[in-house]
């Protein structure tokens, strides 16, 4: 398996970053939801990820085939409305501009966080199933990319 460079996350933080200015643009046609909430959401799912596997134990990671995984990181795509944001990864109602800056300086420092994790460090995720350290950010990279589009798309 290739390894996954954390760095690679930055640009998309950047990237994500540069579009807090519009964050009260949308397009129902696009999403019913606005620019603010694309961003916080991908932030907060970056960001809480990042956290699980930070305190994850190596020792607990097992491999198991997962068609999904397989299907969905090889093509590098998620598909649009087929799975709900979890709770904790919602939006709240007001998204303040504070707050998007806050959680931005976060995934900056947590993208540090991630460098000097063991490569058995490892996040569940409800539909991909147990990643270790590298699948987690080809799954941060994929889902930020997601939320990405959602925002050109919107704009």
């Amino acid at each position: 398996m290739q390894k996954q460079n954390p760095e690679n996350l930055i640009p998309l933080v950047k990237e994500l970053e540069r579009y807090i200015a519009l964050k009260d643009k949308r397009n129902d046609a696009v999403s019913k939801s606005d620019v603010a909430w694309q961003i916080d959401h991908s932030l907060k799912v970056l960001n809480l990820v990042t956290n699980s596997i930070i305190h994850s134990n190596p020792e607990d990671y097992k491999w198991r085939f997962n068609k999904w995984r397989l299907l969905l990181f090889t093509l590098g795509y998620i598909p649009r409305g087929k799975a709900k944001a979890p709770k904790i990864v919602k939006p709240p109602e007001v998204i303040t501009l504070d707050d998007l800056k806050a959680q931005v300086q976060l995934a900056y420092n947590n993208v540090e966080r991630l460098k000097p994790l063991n490569k058995n460090a490892s996040f569940t995720h409800f539909v991909f199933g147990q990643l270790n350290r590298d699948k987690t950010i080809q799954f941060l990279k994929l889902h930020t990319n997601h939320h990405l589009k959602i925002i050109k798309d919107m704009l």
